[in-house]
């Protein structure tokens, strides 16, 4: 195998998850199996390449049955640091582990917050409580274009989400207030920017403009080990901004499924080695969110009849994971993030598929993509050597 054209493609198919962890009632998500339960609720899932790469091994899933010969080694994996956001899902996926979980504000942003939020960006604002991003906009937006005042809430996540009428408040003054946010409130997981357009009349709709504020993970990351050593890191989509745009060689911004699937296609034929990571950010922020199960299946097909051109662009040298950073079940009355395990399918035409079990840390795939492409991740176990026939000198760096 040819060393200088190892490659990984990460895929993280954006909040499925596959049954509820063992802390799950801690965090209100007893009984959430984001695909198990999705499968249940509409009769069936028909996703023939999934089933032959391996996903009805991992669990019992309505309409995929398990495969005897799998094209990919199969398992699930713990998520080990506390809490269930987007943010602590990738940076444990790429080996940072907290111990700590981020703030949460189930009873509203306290007065003192607001107030220095304010006196920052020079006005009012509205909101300051949880609530649905969809259904906020509605009940505050008239009040807001009348005002000028920004909306802020959040969620059962660590969010400090603003909303602003791109006729009211411009990307640019949105974004700056997210920035001083940002500066603001440096314990907060994420500020996240929600632009929107619409009327009281028509109704008020969300646009693609979202933009993510993350904190910057406190050690260094899988990608930080990767820079270093000059072996690229291309992300696609929203994972960049996840990491604060560390450790990143090139990021591309894309805006929903279709365009991320497209660029990952593009990135594989100007990326010859090194790492590629996307999220199908439109499974959590379209369906799952909202609770809706049909578009969240729909999704799914639509992932599912563009994998064979995926794995038909899998050279031997690539290995291709499928993966997610937690659940976000669209049957349970909630609309949040659930605790739940996450998949691991892991593809690669010179392995045989084979079972990986169930990992002790989301940061094993972390590891094994180090392993693979010749860096020491010190979290996680790699499941490199379990995933069939690698050749010994193949995996010497």
């Amino acid at each position: 195998m040819n060393t200088e054209m190892k490659r990984v493609i990460v895929l993280l198919i954006d909040g499925l998850g596959c049954g509820e962890l063992p802390d799950a009632d801690k965090y209100g998500d007893k009984g959430s199996n984001t695909l198990g339960n999705l499968a249940q609720k509409i009769g069936g899932l028909a996703l023939p390449t999934f089933e032959k790469l391996g996903l009805g091994n991992i669990i019992t899933i309505k309409g995929i049955l398990p495969c005897l010969l799998p094209l990919a080694s199969y398992g699930k994996a713990v998520e080990v640091s506390p809490g269930k956001d987007s943010t602590t899902g990738h940076w444990e996926l790429m080996g940072v582990i907290l111990e700590e979980p981020f703030p949460v504000y189930a009873d509203g942003f306290p007065l003192a917050m607001i107030g220095e939020f304010e006196a920052v960006i020079g006005k009012r604002v509205l909101g300051g409580w949880p609530a649905s991003g969809t259904e906020i906009i509605q009940e505050l937006g008239e009040e807001h274009q009348r005002t000028g005042y920004p909306i802020i809430y959040t969620s059962a996540d660590s969010v400090f989400q603003i909303a602003a009428h791109k006729e009211v408040i411009g990307l640019g003054e949105l974004y700056w207030m997210c920035e001083r946010a940002r500066d603001l409130f440096p314990e907060v997981g994420r500020i996240i920017a929600r632009p929107f357009i619409g009327d009281k009349e028509r109704g008020y709709k969300r646009t693609d403009e979202r933009k993510d504020y993350s904190l910057s993970a406190p050690e260094e990351t899988l990608l930080d080990l990767l820079s270093e050593e000059g072996i690229p890191v291309i992300s696609i989509g929203k994972v960049a901004d996840l990491f604060a745009g560390r450790g990143v060689s090139r990021s591309i911004e894309a805006k929903g499924n279709s365009d991320i699937m497209r660029e990952v296609l593009v990135a594989m034929g100007t990326e010859r080695a090194g790492l590629i990571f996307a999220n199908l950010i439109d499974f959590d922020m379209l369906w799952g969110h909202r609770n809706d199960a049909v578009g969240f299946a729909a999704g799914l097909k639509e992932v599912e009849a563009w994998l064979p051109k995926l794995l038909g662009e899998c050279r031997e040298e690539d290995i291709l994971i499928i993966t997610a950073d937690h659940g976000v079940d669209p049957t349970t009355p909630s609309t949040d993030h659930s605790r739940e395990y996450v998949p691991i399918l892991s593809y690669s035409p010179g392995c045989r598929g084979v079972c990986l079990g169930i990992r002790g840390s989301f940061a094993d795939i972390g590891a094994t993509i180090g392993e693979y492409l010749g860096v020491e991740l010190g979290a996680g176990k790699s499941f490199l050597r379990e995933m069939g026939r690698w050749e010994l000198e193949s995996l010497i760096v």
